[in-house]
């Protein structure tokens, strides 16, 4: 959590220097929700974020770190890819909003609002047709609750009981919209129960909290028991993006926040327990800015993606391979042999022609309607 933390003050110095191009939604503030809910996966699992996932980002890498090396190597390409340097992530392409690490289980954000839902409810259906028994976290805000694809996804999840845990990080506004004003529910999991599937609303500024109800989801989906809806109650520090001057909150609310600050919350309970001491919080918060240093040398050091690489990776590789090039030279020959060279079928019959040869050719083709 403190290093989350460090990475969005520094990126929030970064962007005031114009070292960072484009919009960036610090997630200072919002840290338990990442780390509590990442913290009870495993490392098969699968997570999906928002135009604000820096957190989710940090946190799934760190969780699978072996050692301090791989955090740093971590941190240093999460920060090269915000500042849109060829050693990031996404090679400087996919920037904050969209920074992915699909090795690490991290199939990445989005920068439309609720555009990871049915990514994640994808997800979820590929690993149940698999047979695996892995989950997908699918981070959003309220701001998407009141978008079709909530619905859409939600629905389909439960109805084929899909391994999914949906992550509602409800930090009451959606730029600068109250949620007060887009819904009249007051506990945003009890859409859940529309569903038929467990809702539930957990203090977002509690780790342990988010820990144990995510935890306790996961556990669900692994048996087969389908999906969870998990409302986490917190708050941003900052604006929605730089941009905003937070003109719609009132400097009383936001004190009023600041006094719950996650990493607070935890301080002083880990402090009452005797499991750590204000000089062993100073010392890792210490670790945690230097980390952050070296990762913004390293990535302000590092080149920019040049010209000639735009296109690269924006197609998948071909996975047809010769064999299946001469293959179907084959069949063609012995067709025409067999109808003289004309066949005359309908087009729904060609359609479905063509999908059954898919199939057999590919496993992992499948029809839904």
């Amino acid at each position: 959590m403190l290093d989350i933390r460090c990475f969005e003050e520094k990126i929030y110095e970064l962007l005031s220097k114009n070292l960072i191009r484009g919009a960036s939604h610090l997630y200072a503030g919002q840290e338990a929700v990442a780390v509590g809910a990442i913290s009870a996966l495993r490392n098969d699992d699968l997570i999906t974020s928002t135009h604000r996932g820096h957190g989710h980002c940090y946190a799934r890498g760190a969780a699978l770190a072996r050692a301090e090396a791989d955090r740093q190597d971590h941190l240093n390409q999460m920060l090269a890819e915000l500042c849109g340097r060829a050693t990031g992530y996404s090679r400087g392409r996919g920037g904050s909003m969209h920074i992915a690490d699909v090795q690490r289980g991290n199939l990445g954000a989005t920068g439309i609002v609720g555009g990871n839902l049915p990514v994640a409810t994808g997800a979820g259906l590929s690993i149940k047709l698999r047979g695996k028994d892995s989950v997908v976290l699918c981070f959003f805000g309220e701001g998407a609750v009141n978008n079709g694809v909530f619905h859409e996804s939600l629905n389909l999840a439960s109805i084929w009981k899909l391994p999914v845990i949906y992550i509602l990080e409800n930090n009451l506004y959606a730029m600068s919209v109250p949620v007060t004003a887009s819904t009249s529910v007051a506990d945003l999991s009890s859409r859940a129960a529309a569903y038929n599937m467990p809702g539930v609303s957990v203090d977002g500024q509690d780790v342990l909290a988010v820990r144990s109800a995510t935890a306790e989801a996961a556990t669900r989906a692994r048996l087969g028991e389908g999906p969870t809806l998990i409302e986490c109650r917190t708050y941003r520090w900052y604006g929605h993006s730089r941009s905003d001057a937070r003109a719609y909150r009132t400097r009383e609310e936001e004190a009023e926040w600041r006094n719950r600050d996650p990493l607070l919350v935890l301080r002083h309970r880990m402090a009452e327990a005797g499991l750590l001491s204000d000089a062993e919080f100073d010392q890792i918060e210490a670790a945690a800015k230097t980390a952050i240093e070296r990762a913004t040398e390293f990535a302000l050091g590092s080149p920019e993606p040049p010209a000639s690489e735009l296109y690269d990776g924006l197609y998948a590789p071909p996975r047809t391979t010769p064999a299946d090039v001469a293959r179907e030279a084959e069949l063609r020959g012995r067709l025409r042999a067999a109808t003289g060279g004309v066949r005359q079928i309908a087009y729904s019959q060609a359609i479905a022609e063509a999908l059954r040869e898919e199939m057999k050719r590919d496993p992992n083709v499948f029809i839904m309607g």
